[in-house]
C-alpha cells in the first residue's frame, strides 16, 4: 500500500474494525507534497462519481492548504470575490472557441 495523507480519524476507525494501522508524523514539507497528491486524488474521485461528499473532500484539502500557507478562509474568500469581480464567474457557461489575430 502506498502511504496517503488520511483524515485524522481514520487511524482509530480502522483499530474499531479490528485492524492495526501504522502511522507516521510528517513533516511540513512532507505535508504540502502530500496535500497536493490529496487533492488529485479527491478530485478524481470527484470526477468518477460527482457525489457532493467528494465536492466536500476537495473543500477540505483546500482549507488544509490555505490554512498550510497562511492564508485564512476569509482572505481566501476575499481573493475569489475580486477575481470574479474582476474577471467573472462561470455563471454564463461561455465556452472560447479560439482567438484570431
Amino acid at each position: 500500500m502506498k502511504e496517503k495523507l488520511v483524515r485524522d480519524n481514520i487511524p482509530q476507525i480502522i483499530k474499531d474494525m479490528g485492524k492495526i494501522p501504522v502511522t507516521r508524523i510528517a513533516s511540513e514539507e512532507e505535508f504540502w507534497e502530500k496535500l497536493k497528491e490529496k487533492l488529485k486524488e479527491e478530485i478524481e474521485e470527484f470526477l468518477e462519481n460527482e457525489r457532493i461528499e467528494e465536492l466536500a473532500d476537495i473543500l477540505q484539502v483546500i482549507y488544509e492548504i490555505a490554512k498550510l500557507k497562511g492564508v485564512s478562509l476569509e482572505e481566501l474568500e476575499a481573493v475569489r470575490r475580486r477575481k470574479e469581480k474582476e474577471r467573472g464567474g462561470f455563471n454564463r457557461r461561455i465556452i472560447l472557441v479560439e482567438v484570431k489575430e
